[in-house]
Protein backbone atom coordinates (compact mmCIF):
# COMPACT_ATOMS: atom_id res chain seq x y z
CA UNK A 1 0.00 0.00 0.00
CA UNK A 2 1.35 3.44 -0.95
CA UNK A 3 2.47 5.66 1.91
CA UNK A 4 0.75 9.05 1.94
CA UNK A 5 2.91 12.14 1.63
CA UNK A 6 3.28 13.94 4.97
CA UNK A 7 1.06 16.95 5.51
CA UNK A 8 3.08 19.92 6.73
CA UNK A 9 1.13 22.23 9.07
CA UNK A 10 3.96 23.83 11.05
CA UNK A 11 4.61 27.06 9.14
CA UNK A 12 5.36 28.99 12.35
CA UNK A 13 8.35 26.75 13.01
CA UNK A 14 9.76 26.98 9.48
CA UNK A 15 8.63 27.12 5.87
CA UNK A 16 9.58 25.06 2.81
CA UNK A 17 12.39 26.59 0.79
CA UNK A 18 10.95 28.25 -2.30
CA UNK A 19 12.29 26.65 -5.51
CA UNK A 20 13.18 30.12 -6.80
CA UNK A 21 15.24 30.82 -3.68
CA UNK A 22 17.09 27.52 -4.04
CA UNK A 23 17.98 28.29 -7.67
CA UNK A 24 19.22 31.74 -6.71
CA UNK A 25 21.55 30.20 -4.11
CA UNK A 26 23.19 27.58 -6.30
CA UNK A 27 25.75 29.76 -8.17
CA UNK A 28 27.19 30.99 -4.87
CA UNK A 29 27.53 27.42 -3.60
CA UNK A 30 29.28 26.34 -6.80
CA UNK A 31 31.22 28.53 -9.24
CA UNK A 32 30.74 31.96 -7.64
CA UNK A 33 32.09 31.05 -4.21
CA UNK A 34 34.08 34.24 -3.62
CA UNK A 35 34.22 36.06 -0.30
CA UNK A 36 32.00 39.16 -0.63
CA UNK A 37 34.54 41.14 1.39
CA UNK A 38 37.40 40.44 -1.04
CA UNK A 39 38.46 43.13 -3.52
CA UNK A 40 39.06 40.86 -6.53
CA UNK A 41 36.55 40.07 -9.29
CA UNK A 42 34.95 37.04 -7.61
CA UNK A 43 34.62 38.99 -4.38
CA UNK A 44 32.95 41.87 -6.21
CA UNK A 45 30.44 39.49 -7.83
CA UNK A 46 29.61 38.05 -4.42
CA UNK A 47 29.36 41.52 -2.90
CA UNK A 48 26.95 42.61 -5.62
CA UNK A 49 24.75 39.59 -4.87
CA UNK A 50 24.74 40.50 -1.18
CA UNK A 51 23.74 44.09 -1.85
CA UNK A 52 20.99 43.08 -4.27
CA UNK A 53 19.65 40.74 -1.60
CA UNK A 54 19.88 43.49 1.03
CA UNK A 55 17.82 45.81 -1.20
CA UNK A 56 15.18 43.12 -1.72
CA UNK A 57 14.91 42.35 1.99
CA UNK A 58 14.82 46.07 2.83
CA UNK A 59 12.02 46.71 0.32
CA UNK A 60 9.54 45.24 2.83
CA UNK A 61 10.85 47.40 5.68
CA UNK A 62 10.58 51.16 6.36
CA UNK A 63 12.67 53.37 4.08
CA UNK A 64 14.25 55.45 6.85
CA UNK A 65 16.75 52.87 8.06
CA UNK A 66 19.35 50.28 7.15
CA UNK A 67 19.20 46.48 7.08
CA UNK A 68 22.02 44.36 8.52
CA UNK A 69 22.28 40.64 7.85
CA UNK A 70 22.67 38.33 10.85
CA UNK A 71 22.73 34.58 11.42
CA UNK A 72 19.04 34.67 12.27
CA UNK A 73 16.44 36.49 14.33
CA UNK A 74 17.88 35.23 17.62
CA UNK A 75 21.16 37.01 16.91
CA UNK A 76 19.31 40.10 15.70
CA UNK A 77 17.24 40.24 18.90
CA UNK A 78 20.24 39.65 21.16
CA UNK A 79 22.20 42.35 19.35
CA UNK A 80 19.35 44.87 19.53
CA UNK A 81 18.68 44.30 23.24
CA UNK A 82 22.18 43.79 24.60
CA UNK A 83 23.53 46.56 22.42
CA UNK A 84 20.99 49.00 23.88
CA UNK A 85 21.17 48.02 27.53
CA UNK A 86 23.53 48.76 30.42
CA UNK A 87 23.25 48.50 34.22
CA UNK A 88 20.67 50.95 35.52
CA UNK A 89 18.64 51.03 32.29
CA UNK A 90 15.01 49.90 32.03
CA UNK A 91 13.84 47.17 29.64
CA UNK A 92 10.13 46.43 29.09
CA UNK A 93 9.01 43.17 27.47
CA UNK A 94 5.62 41.62 26.88
CA UNK A 95 4.81 38.42 28.74
CA UNK A 96 4.40 36.48 25.48
CA UNK A 97 7.63 37.34 23.70
CA UNK A 98 9.81 34.68 22.08
CA UNK A 99 12.45 33.04 24.27
CA UNK A 100 15.12 35.04 22.43
CA UNK A 101 13.67 38.15 24.09
CA UNK A 102 12.64 36.70 27.45
CA UNK A 103 15.85 34.77 28.09
CA UNK A 104 17.96 37.78 27.09
CA UNK A 105 15.87 39.97 29.40
CA UNK A 106 16.31 37.49 32.25
CA UNK A 107 20.08 37.46 31.72
CA UNK A 108 20.21 41.26 31.68
CA UNK A 109 18.15 41.33 34.87
CA UNK A 110 21.13 39.71 36.56
CA UNK A 111 23.43 42.37 35.11
CA UNK A 112 21.76 45.36 36.78
CA UNK A 113 19.08 46.08 34.17
CA UNK A 114 15.54 46.68 35.45
CA UNK A 115 13.09 44.45 33.57
CA UNK A 116 9.37 45.25 33.46
CA UNK A 117 7.01 42.57 32.13
CA UNK A 118 3.84 43.76 30.41
CA UNK A 119 0.88 41.37 30.82
CA UNK A 120 -1.62 40.46 28.11
CA UNK A 121 -5.34 39.85 28.25
CA UNK A 122 -7.19 36.62 27.47
CA UNK A 123 -6.84 37.32 23.73
CA UNK A 124 -3.09 37.76 24.03
CA UNK A 125 -3.19 41.53 23.51
CA UNK A 126 -1.34 44.19 25.49
CA UNK A 127 -3.66 46.83 26.93
CA UNK A 128 -1.79 50.05 26.15
CA UNK A 129 -3.38 52.02 29.00
CA UNK A 130 -2.57 49.29 31.53
CA UNK A 131 0.96 49.09 30.17
CA UNK A 132 1.37 52.83 30.66
CA UNK A 133 0.36 52.43 34.29
CA UNK A 134 2.96 49.73 34.89
CA UNK A 135 5.91 51.50 33.30
CA UNK A 136 8.24 53.87 35.12
CA UNK A 137 8.70 57.42 33.84
CA UNK A 138 11.79 56.35 31.91
CA UNK A 139 11.95 53.29 29.67
CA UNK A 140 15.05 52.73 27.57
CA UNK A 141 13.79 49.88 25.38
CA UNK A 142 10.47 48.11 24.87
CA UNK A 143 10.25 44.74 23.07
CA UNK A 144 6.98 43.73 21.43
CA UNK A 145 6.24 41.00 18.88
CA UNK A 146 4.19 42.04 15.87
CA UNK A 147 2.61 38.57 15.47
CA UNK A 148 2.95 36.01 18.24
CA UNK A 149 4.54 32.76 17.12
CA UNK A 150 2.30 30.53 19.25
CA UNK A 151 -1.16 32.08 19.04
CA UNK A 152 -0.89 34.47 16.09
CA UNK A 153 -2.03 37.55 18.01
CA UNK A 154 -1.26 40.86 16.26
CA UNK A 155 -0.16 43.49 18.76
CA UNK A 156 -0.92 47.26 18.53
CA UNK A 157 2.73 48.01 17.79
CA UNK A 158 2.21 51.62 16.69
CA UNK A 159 0.51 52.56 19.98
CA UNK A 160 3.15 50.75 22.04
CA UNK A 161 5.94 52.42 20.06
CA UNK A 162 4.38 55.80 20.83
CA UNK A 163 4.29 54.84 24.51
CA UNK A 164 7.96 53.81 24.45
CA UNK A 165 8.93 57.04 22.71
CA UNK A 166 6.94 59.10 25.23
CA UNK A 167 9.02 57.47 27.99
CA UNK A 168 12.25 58.39 26.20
CA UNK A 169 12.98 54.93 24.83
CA UNK A 170 13.11 52.83 21.68
CA UNK A 171 10.95 49.96 20.47
CA UNK A 172 12.31 46.66 19.16
CA UNK A 173 9.78 44.63 17.19
CA UNK A 174 10.23 40.91 16.61
CA UNK A 175 8.51 40.79 13.22
CA UNK A 176 9.60 37.25 12.35
CA UNK A 177 6.04 35.93 11.94
CA UNK A 178 4.77 39.09 10.22
CA UNK A 179 7.52 39.97 7.77
CA UNK A 180 6.41 39.41 4.18
CA UNK A 181 2.81 38.92 5.31
CA UNK A 182 1.81 42.19 6.98
CA UNK A 183 2.95 45.77 6.54
CA UNK A 184 6.12 46.66 8.47
CA UNK A 185 5.44 47.63 12.10
CA UNK A 186 4.77 51.36 12.39
CA UNK A 187 6.92 53.27 14.86
CA UNK A 188 9.49 50.56 15.50
CA UNK A 189 13.11 51.65 15.87
CA UNK A 190 14.56 48.16 15.41
CA UNK A 191 13.00 45.20 13.59
CA UNK A 192 14.20 41.58 13.73
CA UNK A 193 13.33 39.18 10.89
CA UNK A 194 14.28 35.70 9.67
CA UNK A 195 14.58 34.19 6.17
CA UNK A 196 13.33 30.68 6.88
CA UNK A 197 9.89 31.92 7.94
CA UNK A 198 9.25 33.29 4.41
CA UNK A 199 10.46 30.34 2.30
CA UNK A 200 14.10 31.38 2.47
CA UNK A 201 17.07 29.42 3.83
CA UNK A 202 17.85 28.77 7.48
CA UNK A 203 20.89 30.41 9.02
CA UNK A 204 20.22 34.01 8.00
CA UNK A 205 18.10 36.84 9.35
CA UNK A 206 18.38 40.59 9.63
CA UNK A 207 18.11 43.53 11.98
CA UNK A 208 16.67 46.75 10.61
CA UNK A 209 17.83 49.90 12.39
CA UNK A 210 16.13 53.25 12.04
CA UNK A 211 18.50 56.03 10.96
CA UNK A 212 20.42 57.25 13.99
CA UNK A 213 19.86 54.07 16.03
CA UNK A 214 23.15 52.26 16.64
CA UNK A 215 23.21 49.51 19.25
CA UNK A 216 26.67 48.47 20.35
CA UNK A 217 27.99 45.57 18.25
CA UNK A 218 27.40 42.08 19.60
CA UNK A 219 30.20 40.61 17.46
CA UNK A 220 33.67 42.04 16.98
CA UNK A 221 36.16 41.04 14.33
CA UNK A 222 36.61 42.13 10.75
CA UNK A 223 34.39 45.19 10.90
CA UNK A 224 32.04 44.05 8.15
CA UNK A 225 28.67 45.77 7.58
CA UNK A 226 29.91 49.17 8.64
CA UNK A 227 31.58 47.82 11.75
CA UNK A 228 28.23 47.05 13.38
CA UNK A 229 28.09 43.34 12.59
CA UNK A 230 31.41 41.63 11.97
CA UNK A 231 31.62 38.30 10.19
CA UNK A 232 31.91 37.01 6.63
CA UNK A 233 28.51 36.99 4.96
CA UNK A 234 27.31 33.96 3.00
CA UNK A 235 26.26 35.18 -0.48
CA UNK A 236 24.19 32.04 -1.07
CA UNK A 237 22.12 32.60 2.07
CA UNK A 238 21.76 36.30 1.31
CA UNK A 239 20.65 35.56 -2.27
CA UNK A 240 18.08 33.03 -1.08
CA UNK A 241 16.74 35.49 1.50
CA UNK A 242 16.52 38.22 -1.12
CA UNK A 243 14.56 36.12 -3.59
CA UNK A 244 12.24 34.88 -0.82
CA UNK A 245 11.57 38.51 0.15
CA UNK A 246 10.87 39.45 -3.47
CA UNK A 247 8.46 36.52 -3.79
CA UNK A 248 6.71 37.53 -0.58
CA UNK A 249 6.24 41.06 -1.90
CA UNK A 250 4.93 39.75 -5.22
CA UNK A 251 2.54 37.23 -3.67
CA UNK A 252 1.43 38.98 -0.48
CA UNK A 253 -2.21 39.41 -1.55
CA UNK A 254 -2.58 35.97 -3.09
CA UNK A 255 -0.86 34.31 -0.13
CA UNK A 256 -3.16 36.01 2.38
CA UNK A 257 -6.33 35.14 0.44
CA UNK A 258 -5.20 31.53 0.10
CA UNK A 259 -4.33 31.21 3.78
CA UNK A 260 -7.59 32.84 4.92
CA UNK A 261 -9.57 30.36 2.83
CA UNK A 262 -7.56 27.44 4.23
CA UNK A 263 -8.00 28.65 7.82
CA UNK A 264 -11.76 29.06 7.50
CA UNK A 265 -12.11 25.61 5.96
CA UNK A 266 -9.83 23.96 8.53
CA UNK A 267 -11.70 25.52 11.45
CA UNK A 268 -15.05 24.42 10.01
CA UNK A 269 -13.76 20.91 9.29
CA UNK A 270 -12.41 20.46 12.82
CA UNK A 271 -15.89 21.24 14.13
CA UNK A 272 -17.23 21.44 17.66
CA UNK A 273 -15.13 20.50 20.64
CA UNK A 274 -12.14 22.66 19.79
CA UNK A 275 -11.51 26.04 21.43
CA UNK A 276 -9.43 28.72 19.72
CA UNK A 277 -6.66 30.10 21.93
CA UNK A 278 -6.05 33.82 21.55
CA UNK A 279 -7.93 36.41 19.56
CA UNK A 280 -10.03 35.29 16.59
CA UNK A 281 -10.09 38.82 15.13
CA UNK A 282 -6.64 40.29 15.83
CA UNK A 283 -4.60 37.36 14.60
CA UNK A 284 -2.69 36.11 11.58
CA UNK A 285 -5.07 33.53 10.04
CA UNK A 286 -2.26 31.12 9.19
CA UNK A 287 -1.84 30.37 12.89
CA UNK A 288 -4.58 28.25 14.47
CA UNK A 289 -3.84 27.42 18.11
CA UNK A 290 -6.60 25.22 19.50
CA UNK A 291 -7.32 23.09 22.54
CA UNK A 292 -9.71 20.36 23.55
CA UNK A 293 -10.22 19.36 27.16
CA UNK A 294 -8.59 16.14 28.21
CA UNK A 295 -6.73 15.43 24.98
CA UNK A 296 -3.31 13.82 25.43
CA UNK A 297 -1.26 15.83 22.96
CA UNK A 298 1.80 13.56 23.04
CA UNK A 299 -0.40 10.61 22.17
CA UNK A 300 -2.23 12.64 19.52
CA UNK A 301 1.03 13.57 17.81
CA UNK A 302 2.12 9.93 17.90
CA UNK A 303 -1.19 8.71 16.46
CA UNK A 304 -1.20 11.32 13.67
CA UNK A 305 2.40 10.98 12.53
CA UNK A 306 1.53 11.84 8.94
CA UNK A 307 0.59 15.40 9.93
CA UNK A 308 3.40 17.71 10.93
CA UNK A 309 1.99 20.05 13.58
CA UNK A 310 3.18 21.42 16.88
CA UNK A 311 2.30 21.50 20.55
CA UNK A 312 3.75 25.02 20.77
CA UNK A 313 6.92 26.86 19.89
CA UNK A 314 9.51 24.71 18.14
CA UNK A 315 12.16 26.35 20.32
CA UNK A 316 10.50 24.94 23.47
CA UNK A 317 9.52 21.59 21.98
CA UNK A 318 10.27 18.66 24.24
CA UNK A 319 10.75 20.78 27.36
CA UNK A 320 7.67 19.26 29.00
CA UNK A 321 6.73 22.69 30.35
CA UNK A 322 3.35 24.23 29.53
CA UNK A 323 3.52 27.14 27.12
CA UNK A 324 4.31 30.46 28.80
CA UNK A 325 2.16 32.14 26.13
CA UNK A 326 -0.92 30.05 26.90
CA UNK A 327 -0.41 30.53 30.62
CA UNK A 328 -0.08 34.29 30.10
CA UNK A 329 -3.51 34.44 28.43
CA UNK A 330 -5.02 32.64 31.41
CA UNK A 331 -5.28 29.03 30.28
CA UNK A 332 -5.02 26.51 33.12
CA UNK A 333 -2.02 24.18 32.89
CA UNK A 334 -4.24 21.26 31.83
CA UNK A 335 -5.74 23.27 28.95
CA UNK A 336 -2.33 24.56 27.90
CA UNK A 337 -1.08 20.98 27.75
CA UNK A 338 -4.10 20.00 25.63
CA UNK A 339 -3.37 22.56 22.90
CA UNK A 340 -1.96 22.20 19.40
CA UNK A 341 -0.79 24.72 16.82
CA UNK A 342 -1.66 24.27 13.16
CA UNK A 343 0.30 26.47 10.76
CA UNK A 344 -0.76 27.18 7.17
CA UNK A 345 1.17 28.67 4.29
CA UNK A 346 1.71 29.23 0.59
CA UNK A 347 2.13 25.58 -0.34
CA UNK A 348 -0.65 24.15 1.85
CA UNK A 349 -3.58 22.73 -0.12
CA UNK A 350 -7.27 22.48 0.69
CA UNK A 351 -7.08 18.69 0.38
CA UNK A 352 -4.30 18.64 2.96
CA UNK A 353 -6.25 20.62 5.56
CA UNK A 354 -9.29 18.40 5.04
CA UNK A 355 -7.22 15.24 5.47
CA UNK A 356 -5.39 16.66 8.49
CA UNK A 357 -8.61 17.70 10.23
CA UNK A 358 -10.12 14.27 9.69
CA UNK A 359 -7.00 12.47 10.97
CA UNK A 360 -6.77 14.67 14.05
CA UNK A 361 -10.46 14.31 14.87
CA UNK A 362 -10.36 10.54 14.34
CA UNK A 363 -7.40 10.26 16.71
CA UNK A 364 -9.18 12.37 19.35
CA UNK A 365 -12.27 10.18 18.97
CA UNK A 366 -10.15 7.08 19.57
CA UNK A 367 -8.76 8.68 22.73
CA UNK A 368 -12.28 9.39 23.95
CA UNK A 369 -13.45 5.87 23.09
CA UNK A 370 -10.60 3.98 24.69
CA UNK A 371 -9.67 6.47 27.37
CA UNK A 372 -6.68 8.75 27.42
Amino acid sequence: MAVSEPIYLDYQATTPLAPEARLAMLPYLESQFGNPHSAHAMGRVAAAAVELARDRVASLLPSDGRTFFTSGATEAINWAIKGSMAPGKVLAVSAIEHAAVLDTAAWLGGQGVTVVTLPVNAEGLIDVDKAAGLLPKRVDLMCVMQVNNEIGTIQPVAELAALAHARGGLLLCDAVQAYGRLAAPVGADMIAISAHKIHGPKGIGALWLRDGVRPEPLLHGGGQQGGLRSGTLAPALCAGFGVAAALAAENVGADEAHICALADHLWARLGDGWKCNGSRAARWPGNLNISQEGVDIARLMSDVRGVMFSAGSACASGSGRPSHVLQAIGLPVAAAKSSIRLGLGRYTTMEQVERAADLINDAVHQQRQWGA
